[in-house]
């Protein structure tokens, strides 16, 4: 009979860490892109064929910005901006991360495509190129978590734990007697 209650108590912790696993793992997957330089694509939506400028900030080395969306740029050390001419094969909707890479350090932000063309030739015909694919799969986990939500999830966690070692120990105590 005891095994019987303490395996339904294991059984209920297991329960209770399992339902607490996904909101621990989004918190991994939406982490902070924080790097030493600053780093920005203005605009960060745009129309295919359109011409976004790529900036940085604080490096003290060349920037070199790639993306499956427009031709590999490198900011010279010392400068602050350059520009980019999105390929006119972008799909509208789709969204493409734009990587900076100062040294040996890099870091990401997404450039979004909306319909139509910038202005230009729309007859245009796309040279053609390598692409590094469309980012996606982020869903609602980019938003992260704070301290707050992480320390209610651990007393959570905490409270099913104690609960159940309560339980346990309980009726393992009314037993013997």
């Amino acid at each position: 009979m005891r095994a019987i209650r303490v395996a339904s108590a294991a059984l209920l912790t297991a329960t209770a860490l399992t339902l607490t696993a996904p909101p621990a793992a989004a918190a991994v997957a939406g982490e902070e892109n924080i790097t030493s330089f600053g780093f920005r694509i203005t605009p960060s939506t745009i129309a295919a064929g359109g011409q976004v400028t790529l900036s940085v900030d604080g490096c003290e080395h060349n920037t070199k910005v790639t993306s499956g969306i427009f031709d590999d740029v490198t900011i010279p050390k010392g400068q602050s901006s350059a520009t980019a001419m999105v390929f006119w094969d972008a799909k509208p909707g789709a969204m493409y991360e734009v990587t900076f890479t100062c040294g040996q350090e890099s870091g990401t932000t997404d450039l979004t495509i909306v319909g139509g063309h910038s202005s230009g030739n729309p007859t245009h015909h796309p040279t053609p190129h390598h692409s590094r694919g469309v980012k996606a799969g982020v869903g609602g986990s980019s938003g992260g978590f704070d301290a707050q939500q992480l320390a209610v999830g651990g007393a959570l966690i905490a409270g099913v734990l104690g609960t159940a070692y309560y339980w346990t120990r309980r009726r393992t105590g009314q037993d013997e007697s």
